[in-house]
C-alpha cells in the first residue's frame, strides 16, 4: 500500500508541483489549501505524513500544527518555510513537527527527509502494536482456562476489543466478567486510559447518577463541592457497568442517553457534557426476559447489546477446573507465605464432581479456606469445606474408588484404574500417565501387558 500525503500550501501553483512530483515518487497524496482544511482532513483520514506550509491565510501552519497533534501525535509532520521564518520554524520543532525544510525547496532534501519521517512513523507503529500485542497477551493471559469455550472466549477478546463497539457481558454471578472486561479495555486502543468500574447494584436511584455523571456544589445535602462523575473520569478510556440489570428504571432513560450520544449532565447542572468513552457493561440476569416484564427499557436493552461475550459457568467446563484450582494454590499460598505443592488426589475428586454453583469465586474462596487450614504440602479433602464434602458423604470416594472391586487381584484393580483414568482423559496419555503418578513410558508398558484398547 502507497504512504500518503496530506501537502497543505495555499500557493496552488507550489501545491500542484509538489503533488506532481510527490506522485511521480510513487506517493499517494491528498492536497488542502489552508490549516483548517488540513484539520478536517486529518479528523477524516489517517495519513501517514503531513508536508506543510508555515504561512497561510485563515489558520497558519502553527495553529494547525498544534491542533493536529492532539488530534493524532504520532503523525510526523514537515513544515515548509521562507528563510525569513525559520524562527517560526523552530517554534514549530518545539511544538512537535518532525522536521522543517526552507523554500525553494530542495527536492533531494525534500525526498530524504519524507523517507525518513515516513520510516519514524513506521516504527512508532510498530512499536504501539508490539506493546498492544503485549498487552493483550497479558490480559489473555489473566484469564485462566484450556476448555473449548474458553479457547472461544479468548479469540472473540481478541477480535472485538479493537473496535469501539459497545459490549455486554453475560453469565452468572462469580464466573469472572470483570475478568473479562478488564481484558477487552487491555487488548483495546484505549488501554493506556483508565478503566473505570461501577458497581450498579450497590448504589440507590440518587447515588447512581450522582456517581455516573457528577454532581455540582449544593445539588443534594452533602453535596459541599462539585464532583466528577465515573464517566468523566473514564474519558478517553473505558467504563464498566456491572450488574446492569439492576439500575432502577427511572434511572435507566439517563443512562440509555449517555450510552447513545456519550452526553450527559452533572446532578444539579443544566450543562451538557460529551464523554469519549467505550462502554462495557455486565449483568447475571436474563435481560430479555426483564424487557418483557417490563422492568428494563427495551431501548436500553439494544444499545447495550452490540455485541455479546458470554461466559461459561464453572460446571459446564469442568476440564478447566485442575488448571484453575492449580494457579489459585500458587497464588495463595504466597500471599499466606505457604509451601503448598499440590491436592491429593481424593480432594482433586471432590473438585471435579463438585458442580460450584458459586463458580470460579466459590473455588478461588475454597481454596484460600484450604490452604489456611492445611499444615503439610498436600491440602486433603480434610481442608475442603463442608459443603463440597457433604454431597459424597454417602457414596465416600475412597471406598467408590474400589466399589465392587474387593477382593480382586491387585492387577485387576490395577487394569480398571489406567482404564478409568484413559476414560477420564479422553484417551490422553501424557495426562493420564500425570495422574496415576507414573511416566509415560510406564503407562504404555501396562496399556500393552494389560491388552487395554
Amino acid at each position: 500500500m502507497k504512504d500518503e500525503i496530506l501537502i497543505v500550501d495555499d500557493d496552488k501553483a507550489h501545491l500542484s508541483m509538489l503533488k506532481t512530483v510527490l506522485k511521480r515518487w510513487g506517493y499517494q497524496t491528498t492536497e488542502a489549501e489552508d490549516g483548517a482544511e488540513a484539520i478536517l482532513a486529518v479528523r477524516n483520514e489517517p495519513f501517514d505524513c503531513i508536508l506543510m506550509d508555515v504561512r497561510m491565510a485563515n489558520i497558519g501552519g502553527i495553529e494547525a500544527l498544534a491542533e493536529i497533534k492532539t488530534l493524532n501525535p504520532a503523525i510526523p509532520i514537515i513544515i515548509m518555510t521562507a528563510y525569513s521564518s525559520v524562527g517560526t520554524a523552530v517554534e514549530a520543532m518545539k511544538l512537535g513537527a518532525y522536521d522543517y525544510l526552507t523554500k525553494p525547496l530542495n527536492f533531494d532534501d525534500l525526498k530524504i527527509t519524507l523517507e525518513r519521517s515516513l520510516e519514524h512513523s513506521a516504527l512508532r507503529k510498530e512499536n504501539k502494536s508490539l506493546k498492544q500485542l503485549l498487552s493483550s497477551s497479558d490480559e489473555l493471559a489473566s484469564i485462566i482456562g484450556s476448555s473449548p469455550s474458553m479457547v472461544e472466549l479468548k479469540k472473540m477478546i481478541q477480535t472485538i476489543a479493537p473496535s469501539e463497539a459497545t459490549i455486554l457481558i453475560l453469565g452468572p454471578s462469580g464466573t469472572g466478567k470483570e475478568l473479562i472486561a478488564k481484558a477487552v479495555h487491555g487488548c483495546s486502543n484505549r488501554n493506556s486510559k483508565p478503566l473505570v468500574t461501577v458497581n450498579c447494584a450497590a448504589l440507590t436511584d440518587t447515588l447512581l447518577e450522582s456517581e455516573l455523571f457528577g454532581h455540582e456544589k449544593g445539588a443534594f445535602t452533602g453535596a459541599d463541592k462539585r464532583r466528577e462523575g465515573r464517566f468523566m473520569q473514564a474519558n478517553k478510556g473505558t467504563i464498566f457497568l456491572d450488574e446492569i440489570g439492576e439500575v432502577p428504571l427511572p434511572m435507566q432513560a439517563k443512562l440509555l442517553r449517555a450510552i447513545q450520544d456519550r452526553e450527559i449532565q452533572r446532578v444539579g447542572s443544566d450543562s451538557t457534557l460529551y464523554a469519549d468513552v467505550r462502554i462495557i457493561a455486565a449483568t447475571n440476569r436474563q435481560l430479555e426476559e426483564r424487557v418483557r416484564e417490563g422492568t428494563f427499557r427495551e431501548d436500553l436493552y439494544y444499545r447495550l447489546n452490540v455485541v455479546t461475550l458470554e461466559v461459561p459457568p464453572l460446571c459446564d467446563r469442568p476440564d478447566d477446573i485442575p488448571i484453575l484450582a492449580k494457579h489459585f494454590l500458587d497464588k495463595l499460598s504466597k500471599k499466606n507465605r505457604k509451601s503448598i505443592v499440590n491436592f491429593t488426589p481424593l480432594a482433586m475428586d471432590y473438585f471435579t464432581r463438585y458442580d460450584w454453583p458459586g463458580n470460579v469465586r466459590e473455588l478461588e474462596n475454597a481454596i484460600e479456606r484450604a490452604v489456611v487450614l492445611c499444615n503439610g504440602n498436600y491440602i486433603s479433602e480434610r481442608e475442603l469445606p463442608p459443603s463440597i464434602t457433604k454431597n459424597f458423604t454417602d457414596i465416600d470416594l475412597k471406598d467408590g474408588q474400589l466399589n465392587g472391586m474387593a477382593g480382586l487381584p491387585l492387577e485387576e484393580i490395577e487394569k480398571e484404574a489406567i482404564t478409568q483414568t484413559l476414560k477420564k482423559t479422553s484417551g490422553n496419555k501424557s495426562e493420564a500417565a500425570k495422574q496415576l503418578n507414573i511416566t509415560r513410558t510406564t503407562l504404555n508398558n501396562k496399556i500393552k501387558k494389560y491388552d487395554i484398547q
